[in-house]
């Protein structure tokens, strides 16, 4: 019935008692509440019924479309085998798995792989999020979780499929330790609904069989009772791809898109440690943009090498710094550079004074392979990599600026990762109980060891220091390349 007639009904039912000597204000305000409360309910409610999510309606997700996650994709397979040939597996006693918990850093995947298992195994698909169970009244969260797994049963049956893949992307919003909201139990009960649930699930009475998957880049939140086997059975880590991994995701985003001969994929790739999926495919689509903006056809090499310095650190600037800032910028990245190549040959990628997000200026480096131990003498590397642009200052200007002081963060966690491995002069110790004085003291003994050391050097090779800084100052940009033939056309300069 119509809001506008409802109203009319009760104001003229208010009149009539109030005309016959009848208080009706406290039965307009119950009247009104348990109005408010039902359409809250009946919203709540058809919130997931009705979500745009509850059926996927794009282009089906295969696992072919998802690269650089060989690892993870084989664990999927294996578990969502148990449930597509349940009847023959059954015969050795497996209990297909009634949920998987992904986990991994943003961008890695984790949707796209919960779309390519509910597509694997030819089911339906719900895709919710954590926030969506949780309000300010209590039983909400609950009441959604029940309609969740009803609705999953209702739409596989409607759509004739024997199973249903519910996606909970956030996971960690409902699923937290009990107990840390004190002041608000609606959480601990959405998540002791969510538990009763799939205790609930059964392989053998359901027509239709629901596959839990999770996904979350906070594990460590989760509640103990989420995790153990009987819930989510199977914890599958979702990485940052490592170089093949890059490759193969390149290929998949530049695939359809008008690639010049000059493109160098496997280049790109090494470029390009420490991005994620969404990352590579967000380079992609930045080059195709910057190729069109220069009015190309196609896209050349140095639309990638260009769109991985506005992935990282942003879009140009338009206003710039003064000329003696510009100079002092240029030796502070050529101080980067010059201790970079002198540590680690062939390592520097590109070097700019072209101000971009927060950064002035930046040194981005690149690695023929990706590293995950680091020994003492690479982290000292990197510490002197850190400080030689404050080092390169000093040597030049006599001072150094407030340009250093994300590189002295940047050495100073390097410093603590070295004392915490037990790799310092004070051997193995309890980084939850040293006092902060000692640990203050063997930062600094280490920091300024290593910045010594980039200083000395700067000293020693300051004439090719200042022709790089000449080159700098005309042209802004200079490529690893160039970079590295300078260094090579001056006998003076030997590298470690």
């Amino acid at each position: 019935m119509p809001f506008e007639i409802i109203a009319g009904v009760v104001l003229a039912f208010m009149i009539f008692l109030f005309a016959n000597g009848i208080n009706a204000l406290p039965l307009a305000a119950i009247g009104i509440l348990a109005y408010v409360l039902q359409n809250y309910t009946d919203k709540s409610s058809s919130i997931i019924k009705n979500s745009p999510k509850s059926t996927d309606t794009g282009k089906a997700i295969t696992f072919e479309d998802i690269g650089g996650q060989d690892t993870a994709k084989n664990e999927l397979l294996e578990a969502l085998d148990f449930i597509k040939d349940y009847d023959e597996i059954s015969k050795m006693g497996i209990r297909p798995l009634k949920g998987i918990l992904l986990t991994g850093a943003p961008g890695t995947g984790k949707t796209l792989l919960a779309k390519a298992a509910s597509n694997y195994i030819d089911s339906a698909f719900i895709s919710v999020s954590g926030s969506e169970f949780i309000e300010l009244y209590a039983g909400v969260g609950a009441q959604r979780v029940r309609q969740l797994f009803k609705t999953a049963r209702e739409v596989a049956r409607k759509n004739s499929k024997k199973h249903c893949v519910i996606f909970i992307d956030e996971i960690e919003v409902i699923a937290g330790v009990r107990g840390k909201n004190s002041s608000h139990l609606e959480y601990d009960q959405t998540l002791n609904q969510l538990l009763v649930e799939m205790d609930g699930l059964s392989a053998k009475d359901d027509d239709v069989k629901i596959l839990v998957i999770g996904a979350t880049n906070r594990p460590d939140i989760l509640d103990p009772a989420i995790l153990r086997p009987g819930r989510f059975d199977r914890i599958v880590r979702v990485d940052l791809p490592d170089k093949d991994g890059r490759l193969e995701i390149l290929k998949l985003h530049t695939k359809g898109k008008p690639l010049a001969e000059d493109v160098n994929l496997e280049q790109i790739a090494k470029e390009t440690f420490g991005f994620s999926g969404a990352h590579l495919e967000n380079l992609c689509n930045e080059a195709a943009i910057l190729a069109r903006r220069a009015g190309e056809k196609v896209i050349r090499q140095c639309h990638f090498m260009e769109a991985i310095d506005k992935v990282i650190m942003g879009e140009k600037l338009r206003r710039k710094p003064t000329k003696a800032e510009m100079r002092r910028i240029a030796v502070h990245e050529c101080g980067h550079a010059l201790i970079s190549e002198f540590f680690k040959p062939n390592s520097v990628s590109t070097i700019t004074i072209t101000s971009r997000g927060q950064a002035l200026g930046y040194m981005r480096q690149k690695q023929e392979e990706d590293i995950y131990l680091y020994t003492k003498n690479h982290l000292e590397a990197e510490i002197a990599i850190a400080l030689a642009g404050a080092a390169a200052e000093e040597v030049i200007f006599g001072e150094s600026s407030t340009g250093a002081s994300g590189d002295i963060d940047h050495a100073v966690d390097l410093a603590k990762k070295i004392i915490f491995s037990g790799m310092s002069e004070m051997g193995i110790v309890d980084k939850d109980s040293i006092p902060l004085k000692e640990l203050h003291q063997e930062i600094s003994k280490v920091i300024n060891a290593q910045k010594a050391k980039a200083k000395e050097i700067i000293e020693k090779h300051k004439d090719e220091l200042n022709l790089v800084i000449d080159y700098l100052m005309e042209n802004e940009k200079m490529d690893g390349e160039t970079f590295r033939k300078m260094l090579k056309d001056l006998k003076n300069f030997k590298v470690a």
